[in-house]
C-alpha cells in the first residue's frame, strides 16, 4: 500500500496530536475559519464550516492514512477524525445540510499501477464505508494528489452508484516511476445545483507546458467540458458510473478520451491496453477491496 522505507520522505509525517505546524497555520486561517474549525484544525489539521446556508465543507486531513506516513501507522483512528467525522455527518443529517467532502489524498485505488490504494488498505475500507453510509447527505468528494485527471464511484452491494468523487490535476507536473508519462498542469470549474449541491458540470483548463517552454509564454486553454466530452446529461453518480461501464469495450473512444484526460493532454496518443486499461477502468468502478479484486480477478476490459 506504500512505497519501501528507502523512500519515505520527511514531507509525508503528518502528526496526529496539537503541535507547532497545526498551530502555526490555523493563525493564518484564522479570518476565515471559526472557533470550532480553528480547534479542530489545530489537533489533527482537519474542519468542517458552513460554507452557505445549507452546504457544510468537510475537510479531512487524509494524510494521516497515508501509508508513508510513520506517525500514524500503528493507529485505528489518528487523531480521533474518524470518530469526529461521524458525528459531523450525524449533525449535517440532523439540520438537512448538504456536504462536500474536500481532501488531499483520495480514498480508492491508484489507475496507474495495480492493487494499490491511495492510502492505507484499512482506512480506506473504513472511509468508503462511511461515506456509503451517508451518501444521501454528501454532494461531492473532491480530491488531488495524483496530479492525474480521473473519477471514482462508490457502489453498494447491489452495485448502484451511491455517491462518487473528483480527483483534480495539479498545477505542477510530475512522474510516477511507475507512470510512462507526466502530465500538463490543469485546473477546474465545477458547476453546482444551488437547491441539492450536487455537482453539474465541470470546465478543465490546462497548460501545454511543451508549448510554455518553447514559446516562454503561458497559455491557458479549455481542455473539455466534461458533460460534452462524454455526452452526459450530468456529473451524477448515475451518469459517472454509465460513464465508467463505457469505458470497458475494446475498442472505446470514451476511453481513449479518458485516458487522454488522465495525463491533461500531455501525450494524447500514449496507448493503454491490457493491464493498464484494466487498472484504470477497475480504479474508476470500485474503490473497496472486494469490489476492486474482482473487477482485477475477471480481467474483462
Amino acid at each position: 500500500d506504500h512505497p519501501p522505507p528507502s523512500f519515505l520522505s520527511v514531507f509525508d509525517q503528518m502528526p496526529d496530536s496539537p503541535n507547532d505546524i497545526y498551530r502555526a497555520v490555523s493563525r493564518l486561517w484564522a479570518p476565515w475559519l471559526q472557533e470550532g474549525a480553528l480547534r479542530t484544525f489545530q489537533q489533527g489539521g482537519f474542519y468542517s464550516q458552513v460554507a452557505r446556508p445549507g452546504l457544510r465543507i468537510i475537510s479531512l486531513n487524509t494524510i494521516l492514512y497515508y501509508g508513508p506516513n510513520r506517525v500514524t501507522q500503528n493507529s485505528s483512528d489518528p487523531a480521533g477524525q474518524f470518530t469526529w467525522l461521524l458525528r459531523t455527518l450525524e449533525d449535517a443529517e440532523r439540520d438537512r445540510e448538504k456536504v462536500y467532502v474536500i481532501a488531499h489524498v483520495p480514498v480508492g485505488f491508484l489507475p496507474f499501477t495495480q492493487n494499490t490504494t491511495a492510502m492505507r488498505r484499512e482506512h480506506n475500507e473504513r472511509l468508503v464505508a462511511i461515506f456509503l453510509r451517508f451518501s444521501h447527505v454528501i454532494s461531492g468528494q473532491f480530491y488531488g494528489h495524483t496530479h492525474r485527471d480521473t473519477i471514482m464511484v462508490l457502489r453498494d452491494q447491489t452495485g448502484a452508484a451511491l455517491n462518487s468523487a473528483f480527483v483534480a490535476p495539479s498545477v505542477t507536473p510530475i512522474r510516477n516511476v511507475k507512470e510512462p508519462s507526466s502530465n500538463n498542469p490543469g485546473f477546474r470549474v465545477y458547476l453546482f445545483q444551488l437547491d441539492s449541491y450536487s455537482v453539474q458540470d465541470l470546465w478543465q483548463f490546462y497548460l501545454n507546458l511543451t508549448e510554455a517552454n518553447i514559446q516562454q509564454s503561458a497559455q491557458w486553454r479549455l481542455e473539455y467540458v466534461m458533460t460534452e466530452a462524454y455526452g452526459l446529461r450530468n456529473l451524477s453518480p448515475g451518469s459517472l458510473l454509465g460513464l465508467g461501464f463505457s469505458l470497458i469495450p475494446p475498442v472505446s473512444k470514451a476511453f481513449q478520451t479518458y485516458f487522454a484526460h488522465f495525463n491533461v493532454n500531455f501525450n494524447p496518443q500514449l496507448p493503454c491496453e491490457g493491464i493498464c486499461k484494466v487498472n484504470q477502468v477497475c480504479a474508476v468502478l470500485h474503490v473497496d477491496q472486494r469490489g476492486y479484486q474482482d473487477c482485477i480477478s475477471a480481467g474483462w476490459v
